[in-house]
């Protein structure tokens, strides 16, 4: 199957674009831009320079890409956006490119971001992400692979979400939240290990007990974040799991949520 540009469409002669791409009418596609095999782009969409879509994306009606921070910062500096592969992007969606302070914006492969979310300059999304309606992701925020963010949320700048994460609808992130938890409530709080996302994705029942054993020493004990960490490296058994929640933890300039 060849390229299909609609008519309408306005794409600069320069933007490389790949096999079976479709282009709907009234879109525009700036200079400076690649659209990777198989991407479909839907109507009166806006593809800004600097953008880089992957294979297999669905760009859907009204979203925009790619375009300039909304940071007084930024002067002007060549930046990216990066969309991966199989990634979905519903309508009036809008992904601003990075800032010299990162020098790009990428989301992951095989996203969903549903519509009306934004993602700002310089965030770092992960693989298999979900960004449920009207999200809103401040400047340098990142959000790891499979994390799940109901829809209505605001993210503060510099806020850092872990690994299989799920946020309920409508809640503010502030802090950084930890892998493998379920996070509700205003503030915020730990409300327990994702079970039913950890066991979809096939962790075992061992992994969860485990899972659950740290994460009652940290937030259900008397003692505090370093104290809580070293009592898990002392009594748990130590795996890949594990590991990564205690070096997120360790990691956070934020500070967790409680």
């Amino acid at each position: 199957m060849k390229v299909q540009i609609d008519s309408k469409a306005i794409v600069d002669k320069s933007v490389e674009i790949g096999d079976e791409v479709d282009i709907g009418p009234y879109s525009i596609i700036e200079s400076d831009v690649t659209i990777c095999s198989g991407t479909k782009i839907a109507s009166n969409v806006l593809i800004a320079s600097g953008t880089r879509i992957g294979k297999n994306c669905e760009i859907h009606h009204g979203a925009v890409l790619g375009t300039i921070p909304q940071d007084l910062k930024f002067q002007g500096e060549k930046t990216t956006l990066e969309v991966g592969d199989y990634t979905v992007v519903r309508e009036y969606a809008t992904l601003n490119r990075g800032t010299q302070d990162h020098w790009k914006t990428i989301i992951g492969k095989t996203c969903l971001i549903m519509a009306y979310v934004h993602v700002a300059h310089d965030c770092i999304i992960g693989n298999h992400v979900i960004l449920a309606n009207a999200v809103n992701v401040a400047g340098h925020v990142i959000i790891e692979d499979y994390a799940n963010i109901g829809g209505l949320v605001p993210i503060h700048q510099f806020v850092r979400i872990g690994t299989h994460v799920f946020v309920g609808g409508g809640y503010r992130i502030t802090k950084d939240i930890p892998p493998y938890i379920l996070a509700l409530g205003e503030p915020l709080t730990y409300a327990g290990i994702n079970t039913v996302g950890l066991t979809r994705r096939g962790f075992s029942g061992e992994t969860l007990t485990n899972i659950k054993k740290a994460y009652k020493i940290v937030y259900k004990t008397n003692l505090n974040v370093s104290q809580a960490l070293e009592k898990i490296k002392t009594e748990l058994a130590s795996s890949p799991e594990i590991q990564n929640m205690i070096r997120f933890i360790a990691n956070s300039d934020r500070g967790i949520i409680r």
